[in-house]
């Protein structure tokens, strides 16, 4: 069900991809952003949403479906095809090997799920996917050191994005009479959160000193 925290949550991620949408188709540059990381964001949504065209919860719940979808791939495709955008991407320091991710998160998915159906386990490794994904970035970001304001921003709204899930998951369990605990997605997300920790800090410094983002190496 719908709660403010779920709303923000929802909000603050649709805000971190206009942001990111933003850098790239305004200014033409992906400098800082890990292509890795955008692929496997794309896939996450391709294996959570295979349900798009044959169960429908609301209006709100398609539109956004379809945004998160399409913006990823879009994404992925001017990084990879756009003739200026692309000249901008740092291969050379995004080399993190994301099928290490991959792979485990679908192997795990395909043991650890709470159903064994196609669906369910691609739902599943969605979930389980999803809350790696963000490592490629943040190792890009370390290796890069400096980073744009656009780029910390996309970076902190997808960590807050998270956290404010986290916040709906706990006022949903202690509102609800019927909300059962949901241990794969609630621990998932709760490491997603955390592999945010050292970005929120050195972010919250930044801001604090009026400085330029950065992190250590």
């Amino acid at each position: 069900m719908m709660n403010l925290f779920r709303l923000a949550g929802d909000m603050t991620h649709l805000v971190s991809v206009v942001v990111l949408l933003l850098k790239i188709h305004t200014i033409k540059s992906c400098a800082g952003i890990s292509l890795k990381t955008q692929e496997l964001y794309a896939l996450v949504f391709a294996a959570r949403y295979l349900d798009l065209f044959t169960r429908f919860n609301s209006l709100y719940n398609t539109i956004m479906k379809l945004i998160f979808l399409g913006s990823s791939f879009s994404i992925v495709w001017y990084i990879r095809h756009h003739k200026i955008v692309r000249r901008t991407y740092d291969k050379d320091q995004d080399t993190f090997r994301h099928v290490l991710l991959v792979l485990p998160c679908l192997l795990l998915a395909l043991l650890i799920n709470n159903k064994f159906t196609f669906t369910e386990v691609m739902w599943t490794f969605s979930i389980y996917l999803e809350a790696v994904a963000i490592v490629p970035q943040l190792v890009l970001l370390q290796r890069t050191r400096n980073i744009d304001n656009l780029t910390g921003q996309y970076v902190f709204l997808l960590g807050a994005y998270r956290a404010l899930y986290i916040l709906n998951w706990i006022y949903r369990y202690f509102t609800e009479k019927h909300y059962y605990v949901q241990w794969i997605t609630w621990i998932s997300g709760l490491i997603q959160t955390l592999l945010y920790a050292d970005f929120f800090y050195y972010y919250f410094q930044s801001w604090k000193n009026n400085e330029r983002l950065h992190l250590p190496a």
